[in-house]
């Protein structure tokens, strides 16, 4: 995540917001935004080196012998050098992850290497390491900048600074691969996710969704394929879900499901996708991290600045709570079993028949369909109820404008309150080929009075990425989205205003800076709430042809369903967060990966899956986004947001005294307080477990 340059209006000064610098490089333009549109591959070796150099040059002068120990001087000199190059390079990772083409790969590749020498450096400077410890020992701190030094402070030994030697340059490249392997990681996945495909007849799609139908045959004609009755099937999440959830055709299900849970394994497609290798050696290489600096795992180094204290800890907490739900996950999958049995002659429940079997148990159960409610779900209506309900929630408005993009379907938008701009953001949300799958908020930039604009009255505004991947509108109609698409949408957006609400401005504790792992989850997690209050819904829905807003006999049968197969899905995440956490914490996990996601899915699962699922070799999260020994967060983070959201309950949904208590206690507090501090504020004791099991149906 990084940040980029802009004061409160939006600009900096001489320049246009959105727009291009004079310069012929968009990298070190100096506009308010990257000029995504313009950014070419040759651009990013000479701009990356360029500023590598003057960042360079600025950490040469601050850790000089004979510069002050002075905050403000270190920031005006090697915060906003740092920062101009987190600028271009969160730009050029940005459009690796969004519009990927092989010769940015290839040009962001060949920089890669550079960029994190320069930031591993950086964090295990020992000069600056003195300077900052010298900084923090100085009276009057204000409590923002205390809390930022303590925190850099941590980060510096937990990066490297106090090594000497051997161990230091040792240290220095296990980041370098590491970061290496994480990148080719995510590049097997979606190159994997990009590269299958299936030619469906139009027999095999007989249950499958109009819209996905008429997709399909878009995909192929584009492809060339001129037969009619020629539809194109991908892995990408808006095709795979709705074919494994309606399509009648078995054995058309169970393709997709082997090609999906295959993908970049030693049983895909092709072999120099097989991400096994490289599992093996990033776990290899995080432990022997975690030993230099002195921890018996990496799992206890990586909850160093986490909420949670201790592996133990995280392993007593995810058990409880698979003790309390495999009841309701047996019941589940008793009811599943004696469903397919008896209504669809189905004794021998496959994985690639849960989807469909689940999805036809829903409908006869609660007499609704997610199909049906897509009807009722545009892209277009739902956007608009979510910035209506921001602004009803926060005060703040989300207003369309204008800026350069990576692709016409991007949306950008301004965040004002009180006709003033507080923020921006850039809504990235169909998926496509070139693109990662999965859903993300991410950093452009932070709020930030920025030392070089002293004395001018601005100050940087915060800007977010909100990344979906939902399914593109057929046949000339907006895109449909499932209730669970919604779900995702308010869930980044969370993120989204979680980073853009803050009101602190010093770099490093402004927005979602230094907030623990654990607890950066609940925001985004406490919007989702909101998509389950009928005042809502008729906010967010009218009928792809005839506008009308979702009936409420539809909505009670959805919250009658809220909780179908809780405890099915809540033992997933368990299993998820159970293999990540002991994959991190026990030595040797590098050779018995496999072994180790069995032992998990034998002690939670109450349905183990086929033996040649590959689950972990797509598991991005840990292995190339940064929930190494931290996937258990969206679990405790859950335990967080659901009693923050007891208080609305409580209080009323709408209550303007709670939302603002909500706003100033956690949204906008980046991280000048511990996470459970802010908590507390807001709720006024400690979290308690309670409120989850009962929103879950678990109480």
């Amino acid at each position: 995540m990084t940040d980029s340059t802009a004061a409160a209006s939006g600009t900096t000064p001489g320049t246009t917001p959105g727009a291009a610098s004079p310069t012929a490089n968009p990298l070190l333009s100096t506009a308010s935004l990257p000029d995504f549109a313009a950014i070419d591959p040759s651009h990013i070796q000479p701009a990356v080196a360029e500023l590598l150099a003057e960042a360079q040059r600025a950490l040469d002068q601050v850790t000089a012998s004979d510069a002050p120990a002075d905050y403000d001087f270190l920031s005006r000199t090697l915060n906003v050098a740092s920062e101009r190059l987190g600028t271009a390079w969160g730009a050029v990772g940005h459009l690796n992850a969004v519009a990927n083409t092989p010769a940015l790969r290839e040009a962001y590749n060949a920089m890669l290497p550079a960029v994190t020498e320069f930031y591993t450096a950086l964090g295990a400077n020992e000069a600056l390491y003195a300077k900052y410890k010298a900084i923090a020992d100085q009276p009057g701190l204000a409590p923002e900048r205390a809390q930022l030094l303590k925190h850099a402070i941590r980060d510096f030994v937990l990066s490297g600074a106090e090594l000497q030697g051997e161990a230091k340059e040792r240290f220095a490249k296990i980041q370098e691969r590491s970061a290496e392997l994480g990148q080719a990681f995510s590049e097997h996945v979606m190159d994997a996710t990009d590269g299958w495909s299936y030619l469906a007849k139009s027999s095999e799609l007989k249950g499958v969704p109009p819209d996905v139908i008429a997709n399909a045959r878009a995909a192929a004609e584009k492809d060339g394929n001129t037969d009619p009755d020629t539809h194109k099937l991908t892995l990408h999440f808006p095709v795979y879900m709705p074919v494994m959830q309606y399509a009648e055709d078995r054995a058309l299900r169970e393709r997709l499901y082997r090609a999906y849970v295959t993908r970049a394994s030693e049983l895909g497609d092709k072999p120099d996708h097989d991400n096994g290798p490289l599992m093996q050696e990033l776990l290899m290489l995080r432990q022997e991290e975690a030993r230099l600096l002195g921890f018996a795992s990496f799992a206890e180094a990586s909850l160093v600045p986490k909420m949670a204290t201790s592996p133990a800890q995280v392993l007593a907490f995810l058990r409880d709570l698979a003790g309390r739900a495999r009841p309701y996950a047996q019941r589940d999958l008793d009811e599943l079993r004696d469903f397919a049995t008896a209504g669809l002659r189905m004794d021998d429940l496959q994985a690639w028949d849960l989807p469909f079997v689940s999805e036809k148990l829903k409908e006869a159960r609660y007499a609704f369909s997610d199909q049906e409610v897509r009807q009722y779900l545009t892209l277009p209506r739902v956007l608009d109820g979510l910035f209506r309900i921001v602004d009803r929630l926060f005060g703040v408005q989300l207003v369309p404008a204008e800026a350069s993009v990576w692709h016409d379907s991007v949306q950008f938008c301004e965040l004002r309150r009180d006709g003033r701009l507080i923020g921006q953001v850039y809504l990235d949300l169909y998926a496509r080929n070139g693109k990662r799958p999965g859903a993300w908020m991410d950093e452009v930039r932070s709020r930030w009075a920025r030392p070089d604009l002293a004395g001018t009255g601005t100050e940087q505004i915060p800007v977010a990425h909100l990344v979906c991947n939902f399914p593109q509108g057929a046949e000339g109609k907006p895109a449909l989205l499932t209730h669970d698409d919604v779900t995702t949408l308010f869930h980044e957006c969370g993120h989204g205003l979680h980073h853009l609400l803050t009101r602190v401005a010093e770099l490093g504790v402004s927005g979602i800076s230094g907030v623990e792992w654990d607890a950066v989850e609940l925001p985004s997690q406490f919007m989702e709430n909101f998509c389950w209050e009928w005042e809502v819904i008729q906010q967010l829905s009218a009928h792809v042809d005839t506008g009308e807003p979702l009936p409420r006999a539809l909505f009670d049968k959805m919250l009658a369903a809220k909780n179908f197969q809780a405890g099915l899905q809540t033992l997933r995440q368990i299993e998820f967060s159970l293999f990540d956490m002991r994959l991190h914490a026990e030595p040797g996990s590098e050779t018995r990966v496999q072994e180790l996601l069995d032992e998990v899915r034998a002690e939670v699962a109450v349905l183990p899956p086929p033996a040649f699922n590959r689950f972990q070799h797509s598991f991005s999260h840990i292995f190339a986004g940064g929930y190494a020994a931290g996937y258990y967060s969206y679990k405790w983070a859950e335990v967080l947001s659901a009693d923050c959201w007891s208080a609305f309950e409580e209080e009323g949904v709408f209550n303007p005294a709670t939302g603002r208590r909500y706003l100033e206690e956690i949204l906008s507090m980046g991280s000048v307080r511990d996470a459970m501090d802010n908590f507390k504020a807001f709720r006024g004791r400690e979290p308690q477990i309670d409120a989850l099991l009962r929103h879950q149906g678990m109480a």
